[in-house]
């Protein structure tokens, strides 16, 4: 239940913009990579891009895309740092079917909500050019062919046949800044009610309802003597989850087996609240949507719920 919500963009980034960046746009207000908006625009066919970054692109088609090959064009240059290998970028992505000129995916129709993405030469060459070496504060766009973009299937999930085209966008937001847990005393979390020794729920008496842009709180109950937690690591724990004023939890392990997880890959109010902590250590977590499961409803847990979990450490390597 605590597994990172695999939302479309966290799977598509670094396949579809590996393999797709392509072609020029017109970026109303703006001027194109090139300083050439007139030749941007004929090697889209016509298709014109406006909309300032940070807001979902406005996309005119005329007529269906055709492409054959990937390409690559900055539509707006950003002015931050330049993106080098090995840094971590925050983006939003766009897609684009170039055969039936509709949406196809938008993080912006999810509210915006950010992808982290590594720049490295390990990335497909498409989303390595659209993301190293790039500015901060640029929108860039790709062209290619479903198959190059998705492989020989395509990606039947959001309706893109190997045979269409594609027309992705992408805007890179910022570097991306890992949450720094705020350490509380025990008192500012939910009690632990525990039923022959082992935590059976979580007590919300006394403690008030959580703003929902609310800090990442951890409270470190027992410390351990083990290894120290990094986020590189596979940990093997007991927990237990509820949300604000539940009746029961939404998830547990201690009546059954402890579970061994990778840290990159559960919600990120995990990764990084248990970042730091000692194998043998028991710890209570507060996370805000925005680390755990943001707008997307889980089961036993609502869109954009706060979650609460009580967890030991039993192992890490």
């Amino acid at each position: 239940m605590f597994r990172r919500p695999r939302r479309l963009s966290a799977v598509l980034l670094p396949l579809v913009l590996a393999t797709m960046l392509a072609t020029t746009l017109v970026a109303c207000g703006s001027d194109s990579s090139d300083g050439d908006s007139s030749s941007s625009s004929d090697s889209l066919h016509g298709i014109t891009v406006t909309g300032d970054l940070g807001s979902g692109p406005e996309v005119k088609w005329d007529g269906k895309l055709d492409v054959d090959k990937t390409e690559t064009t900055v539509l707006t240059e950003g002015d931050g740092d330049v993106v080098k290998d090995g840094d971590k970028v925050q983006v939003n992505l766009w897609i684009g079917n170039g055969f039936t000129q509709e949406e196809a995916y938008s993080s912006y129709a999810e509210g915006g909500q950010e992808e982290t993405v590594t720049a490295s030469d390990q990335l497909a060459p498409v989303f390595k050019d659209a993301v190293l070496g790039q500015k901060l504060g640029s929108r860039v766009a790709v062209t290619a062919t479903g198959a190059d973009a998705f492989g020989e299937a395509g990606n039947t999930s959001i309706g893109i046949a190997p045979t269409d085209t594609v027309l992705i966008i992408v805007d890179l937001m910022e570097m991306y800044q890992p949450p720094t847990p705020k350490d509380v005393p025990s008192a500012q979390l939910p009690g632990i009610v525990e039923k022959k020794g082992e935590p059976v729920a979580l007590d919300f008496k006394g403690i008030d309802e959580p703003k929902a842009d609310g800090d990442l709180l951890r409270s470190v109950v027992k410390e351990g003597k083990g290894t120290t937690v990094t986020t590189d690591m596979t940990v093997t724990a007991n927990y237990l989850g509820m949300v604000y004023g539940a009746k029961k939890p939404f998830d547990e392990s201690y009546s059954k087996d402890p579970v061994p997880f990778a840290l990159s890959q559960v919600v990120q109010g995990w990764t990084y609240g248990l970042e730091g902590l000692k194998v043998g250590s028991r710890v209570l977590l507060q996370i805000p949507p925005a680390l755990g499961y943001g707008a997307s409803e889980q089961s036993g847990i609502p869109a954009n719920s706060t979650l609460y979990f009580v967890v030991d450490i039993i192992d890490a390597k």
